[in-house]
């Protein structure tokens, strides 16, 4: 299980309602509570205006509870990277809850001059029950799933900073925000994309520049386009899991964007 604290108030996140279909059609609650992150995107695209969005509190206690269950692997925070108060915060209401965790991820967009300052004051707060591997996803160009080849400019910019920054803290970097099919080759021209040896301190290993690439909206804009060529076909209801021929495009399409990053 992957646990992702949304926006930067940390412990305050937003869930939607779930739909009482009235219009005529033979589906489940269009929106699933337990599933639903915050995200917002399902509010613009319902053409019935039937999805209502319901602000919630998550206790950090609550969250730590969950930690402590042992069955969630990996927790990524967004952070603005400026507030270092609240990050402190959250830090410490989750007390040794972290301690079951993989790997920790903390997400920040690039802060200018700032940017290393902030990274390094995060992990001196983080440092002391820190005892999994940790990531900072680089938003360079947050949210845009872009599919142009400049769009991928920002985020490369970004990791270009960061990597040959000498004082940066220990962890490894993953490209966030503009990442597209542009981004590895980007990232190869500029001799970043080497992962095929990986230190625990990848602050100082010159094989694991880059550690990862996460793929948000671009990779919805491509399965998304499978989904719709099910939709028109089969109706608005049908489940990709009941047609195996498009479940089989969408997977072939999935593996082109992330398999030179798995492979390497």
């Amino acid at each position: 299980m992957f646990l992702v604290f949304t926006d930067y108030n940390f412990i305050f996140s937003k869930t939607f309602s779930h739909l009482n279909c009235s219009i005529g059609l033979d589906v489940q609650d269009g929106v699933i509570t337990e599933r639903c992150y915050g995200c917002g995107r399902c509010l613009p695209v319902c053409p019935y205006d039937k999805i209502r969005e319901v602000t919630y509190v998550r206790d950090a206690a609550t969250t730590a509870d969950l930690l402590r269950r042992d069955d969630v692997d990996a927790m990524e925070i967004h952070t603005s990277g400026r507030q270092s108060a609240q990050f402190k915060e959250l830090w410490c209401a989750l007390g040794d809850s972290v301690e079951n965790l993989k790997l920790i991820a903390v997400s920040l967009p690039n802060g200018g001059a700032s940017t290393i300052s902030s990274m390094n004051e995060m992990f001196s707060i983080m440092k002391p029950n820190l005892q999994c591997f940790n990531l900072w996803q680089l938003d360079g160009r947050p949210m845009s799933g872009d599919i142009g080849r400049g769009a991928t400019k920002e985020t490369i910019a970004f990791a270009i900073e960061l990597a040959k920054a000498i004082n940066r803290p220990p962890g490894f970097l993953q490209l966030a925000g503009g990442t597209n099919a542009h981004t590895i080759d980007g990232l190869r021209k500029k001799g970043l994309f080497q992962t095929t040896s990986i230190a625990v301190d990848s602050s100082n290993s010159a094989d694991a520049l880059i550690g990862g690439i996460a793929y948000g909206g671009y990779a919805r804009k491509i399965v998304g386009r499978v989904l719709r060529s099910m939709q028109s076909e089969y109706g608005g209801a049908a489940r990709i899991e009941d047609h195996p021929q498009h479940l089989l495009m969408a997977l072939k399409e999935a593996l082109a964007l992330v398999g030179p990053v798995k492979c390497s």
